[in-house]
C-alpha cells in the first residue's frame, strides 16, 4: 500500500472543528511549520463565513510561532497544554475577558500518559515533522519528539511533513519508547545515560499517514547573550558543585546534569566548563543546547539524553554537519522517558531549572507573574525538581531595573514547594537549604542570594512574627507585590506599619 501525498491547504482540510490535535516537537524543535499555518488561514476563513473553528492542542513543550502564533492569531484555539512561550498565545490566555483559552498547565512528564487514560479527550489529528516516512509506516522525526510516539498511535489521521532540510541519516539519533498503562506497566530498563530501550522510528498503520512534503529551516533563534549577572549566576553554581565535590557529597566521577532552556542554563554550562575541577560529566535532560554541543567537542560532556535539539539556526547546520560525531553521543526520547521522574532519580541528576521568584522559605514560583498572569508554565521543573540528587533554582536577584525582588516574603503562586527546593542561587551567592530549620532558611537566602538592596526589607518582615514554626504573617506577606502594583517599585514596602 502506498503513501498518501497531500499539499499542507489539503492536509489542513483534514482537521474539523472541535478537533483534538496534537503535534509532534519540544520547544521549536521537531515541530510542523506548514499544516499548521494552513489550519490557522483556515480557521481565519471559518470565522470570515459565520463558522465556528476551533481545535484543542497538545503538544510536547512549547512550539514554534508557526503552530502556536499561527493558531492564537487566528483565534483557532479552544484549549492548549502543557506549555507555552509564544507571546500572541500568552496574550490570549491571560485575556480572560475576551475568550480566553483554555489553558491547563501540566508537568511535562505526565502528558502523553494522561492523553492514553482519556483524561484529556481523545486524539482526532497528529500533525507531526519528520526526516524520513516510510512505506511500511515508519515515521522518523527529526530534532525534538516530544509526545510524538503516543499521539501518532492513538490518532486517527496522522499528518506528516516530510522535511527534507533535515538529513535522513538522522536515523538512529531516536530512542522512541511508550511507557506502558497500569496496572501492567513494568520498570524502565535505563540504568545508565547511555542506554536504549526504543526504536528509532514511530511505526503507525501507513493507511492513515498523509505526507507533506516541506522544505523549512529550524525556527531557532540565538540564544540571549551570557551577561555579568548570568555569568556570575554561572560561576557560582559551578563552584558549589566543586565544593560538594570535595566534601564527598558527590561522587568524584560527578552525576548527570539537567538543565533548563535559556541563557542562564548556557551560563551554568559554559562556567562548569571553565572550571577544572569539574570532571567529564554527562547530561539527562529535556531540552540540549548549544552549549551542550560545544562541550561535547571539546570533550567536557561524554553523553547527551534529552527530548530536543534546541538549537540555534547556527548550532543545527554544525550539528547536521558533525552528525557522525554526534549521532553516538546523544540520544533524543520522548518526553514521558526523558522527563520520567523515577529514571531522574535512579540516575541521580542534578536538577538546575529558573524561578521567577522565590521565598525566604525556599518556596519557587516558576510561572505565574505578580500571581494569576501566567508566563509560560511548569514545563519539566517538577519533573526533576522533587527527583533530583540535588534541586538547584537560578534566579537573578532583581528583574524590572530592580523594581522587583525576586525573593520575595512569599510567592504569589506556588509550584515548587520548600519540600523540593535545596540550593537556590543568585548572582550574589548560593542559599544552601538542605537540613535548615525555617528561619535558618530565611536567613541564609536573605543573606546570598536577595539584592542587598531588599535585605533590609526582608529582615524586617522576618521580624514582624516570631511566633510558631514558619513566622509568616498573613496580613504582610504580599507587600512586596502590592508595593510593585501600587508604586511600580517592590522597594516601597513599609512594614512598619504592622508593628506593634
Amino acid at each position: 500500500m502506498s503513501l498518501t501525498y497531500v499539499t499542507a491547504k489539503e492536509a489542513a482540510a483534514l482537521v474539523n472543528h472541535n478537533d483534538n490535535v496534537g503535534f509532534s516537537g519540544f520547544t521549536h524543535a521537531g515541530c510542523p511549520k506548514v499544516v499548521p499555518v494552513e489550519i490557522a488561514k483556515r480557521a481565519e476563513e471559518e470565522h470570515a463565513k459565520g463558522n465556528p473553528f476551533k481545535i484543542g492542542m497538545f503538544t510536547g513543550a512549547s512550539t514554534g510561532d508557526s503552530i502556536d502564533g499561527s493558531l492564537a492569531r487566528a483565534n483557532a484555539v479552544k484549549f492548549r497544554t502543557p506549555y507555552q512561550t509564544n507571546k500572541d498565545m500568552r496574550n490570549a490566555i491571560n485575556a480572560v475577558e475576551h475568550d480566553p483559552i483554555q489553558y491547563f498547565d501540566m508537568h511535562l512528564s505526565q502528558v502523553a500518559q494522561e492523553i492514553r487514560y482519556g483524561f484529556l479527550g481523545g486524539v482526532d489529528v497528529a500533525v507531526v515533522e519528520a526526516c524520513e516516512v516510510t512505506e511500511s509506516g515508519e515515521i522518523v522525526p527529526t530534532s525534538g519528539v516530544g509526545i510524538m510516539p503516543t499521539i501518532c498511535r492513538l490518532a486517527k489521521k496522522v499528518i506528516v511533513e516530510l522535511n527534507d532540510k533535515v538529513p535522513a541519516k538522522m536515523r538512529g539519533v531516536h530512542d522512541l519508547y511508550e511507557l506502558q498503562d497500569p496496572p501492567k506497566r513494568r520498570h524502565i530498563n535505563i540504568f545508565e545515560v547511555q542506554n536504549r530501550i526504543g526504536l528509532e522510528y514511530v511505526k503507525v498503520d501507513p493507511s492513515k499517514i498523509y505526507v507533506v512534503r516541506t522544505s523549512e529551516e529550524n525556527e531557532g533563534s540565538g540564544f540571549a547573550p551570557v551577561d555579568e549577572i548570568t555569568a556570575k549566576i554561572g560561576e557560582n553554581v559551578a563552584n558549589f558543585f566543586v565544593s560538594e565535590l570535595k566534601k564527598g557529597n558527590i561522587p568524584p566521577t560527578f552525576l548527570p546534569i539537567q538543565s533548563g532552556v535559556g541563557n542562564i542554563a548556557n551560563a551554568v554550562l559554559a562556567s562548569m566548563a571553565q572550571n577544572k575541577d569539574i570532571p567529564r560529566f554527562e547530561v539527562y535532560t529535556e531540552v540540549i543546547q548549544d552549549a551542550v554541543l560545544d562541550m561535547m567537542q571539546k570533550g567536557h560532556i561524554s553523553f547527551a539524553s534529552g527530548c530536543s535539539l534546541t538549537l540555534s539556526n547556527e548550532a543545527m547546520d554544525r550539528f547536521y554537519r558533525d552528525l557522525d560525531f554526534f549521532k553516538n553521543k546523544l540520544v533524543l526520547r520522548p518526553s514521558e522517558i526523558s522527563n520520567n521522574p523515577g529514571l531522574v532519580r535512579r540516575l541521580g541528576v542534578i536538577g538546575i531549572n529558573t524561578a521567577l521568584e522565590a521565598d525566604i522559605f525556599g518556596n519557587v514560583n516558576s510561572t505565574h507573574v505578580m500571581g494569576n498572569m501566567m508566563m509560560n508554565g511548569i514545563g519539566g521543573s517538577g519533573d526533576f525538581t522533587r527527583s533530583a540528587y540535588i534541586s538547584i533554582f537560578v534566579t537573578p536577584s532583581t528583574a524590572k531595573n530592580g523594581m522587583i525582588s525576586a525573593i520575595v516574603p512569599k510567592v504569589a503562586h506556588e509550584d515548587h514547594s520548600e519540600h523540593s527546593v535545596k540550593v537556590i542561587v543568585s548572582e550574589y551567592g548560593v542559599a544552601d537549604l538542605r537540613g535548615k530549620g525555617t528561619y535558618a532558611r530565611a536567613e541564609e537566602i536573605i543573606e546570598n542570594c536577595a539584592h542587598p538592596d531588599y535585605r533590609p526589607l526582608l529582615r524586617d518582615y522576618l521580624n514582624l512574627s516570631k511566633k510558631g514554626h514558619t513566622p509568616q504573617n498573613l496580613y504582610a506577606c504580599y507587600d512586596f507585590h502590592k508595593a510593585f502594583l501600587e508604586t511600580g517599585s517592590m522597594l516601597n514596602a513599609d512594614f512598619s506599619k504592622y508593628k506593634k
